[in-house]
């Protein structure tokens, strides 16, 4: 699978996909921090930047999944809710028309669960009926991080589309016997969602976890941790210094703005099981044919 990924952010998709063998085309991230950490670890992967310039990629390769998690400010409950009329919200407008050019076979967009309520619903079911137009057959399920191994409470809405093919989304999202999701332990020890205000606020105790029944900051690790990524995978030389001196606040900010590790690697197991089933019936079909 090749894929290509907007609003990359420092690429919860390509660690949760490396061991599928899935390789990614491009991405498209502009804020400098993450753009520093994809350029640290991915150097020949080209970034794009700004997504909304997408038709002046002229040498962006063919993709066979286009992924990405559009601003969610403008869904969030403690956003101020303008939904699609906010020039961020209308980014996962931007998103279908990049899938409507590129035509991947599958679509993988994620959310806060905000965007389901958003203008009464009317914004999501915007993006749905546009999946739809495009010629996407759609399924959609919240997923919280904490169920797939990680010790954090992070619900996210996540939206799976295959071209002409709406059973094979809702394949992916929704397994008819066991979800083969991993329960991580139910104690105190789950952490709250990390936020992008982790970093803003780190100093003022914004983001905090629970040790021995005591409240404490989180440090960097420990927040990739809880979104699955490699222990120390943000820090990286940043605004010439050395790694040793990479800043906390741009590294939090960061882990709150990525998807959770896990929930990709298990979205793509999934898709690249169903993908195995398609193409061993439509082998077996043509061999019955001849």
């Amino acid at each position: 699978m090749m894929y290509g990924s907007v609003c990359s952010g420092i690429e919860a998709a390509t660690v949760a996909w490396h061991d599928l063998g899935w390789e990614p085309q491009w991405f498209s991230e502009i804020e400098k921090f993450p753009s520093a950490v994809l350029n640290h670890h991915y150097p020949d992967v080209p970034n794009y930047g700004d997504m909304t310039e997408f038709k002046e990629w002229k040498n962006a390769k063919p993709i066979d999944i286009l992924v990405g998690g559009t601003p969610c400010q403008s869904f969030s409950v403690a956003g101020l809710r303008k939904g699609i009329e906010d020039p961020r919200g209308n980014l996962m407008l931007t998103y279908l028309a990049m899938a409507e050019q590129f035509k991947p076979k599958w679509v993988i967009w994620e959310n806060v669960p905000g965007v389901l309520s958003s203008n009464r619903g009317r914004d999501f079911g915007t993006f749905l009926a546009s999946m739809g137009d495009i010629g996407y057959g759609w399924a959609y399920r919240i997923l919280d991080a904490q169920y797939f191994g990680v010790p954090q409470r992070r619900r996210r809405v996540f939206v799976v589309g295959c071209l002409g093919d709406w059973r094979s989304a809702g394949e992916v999202l929704f397994e008819s016997e066991s979800s083969g999701v991993v329960e991580a332990k139910r104690t105190e020890e789950v952490a709250p969602c990390v936020t992008a205000s982790s970093g803003r606020r780190y100093n003022d105790g914004d983001f905090i976890i629970s040790e021995s029944g005591r409240p404490r900051w989180s440090t960097p690790i420990e927040t990739e941790r809880l979104q699955g990524f490699p222990d120390n995978y943000t820090q990286i030389p940043w605004r010439n210094k050395p790694v040793d001196d990479c800043p906390v606040g741009p590294r939090l900010k960061a882990m709150g703005n990525s998807m959770a590790v896990p929930v990709m690697k298990w979205i793509g197991g999934r898709i690249a099981q169903i993908d195995t089933i398609t193409n061993e019936s439509k082998r077996t079909s043509l061999t019955k044919a001849l």
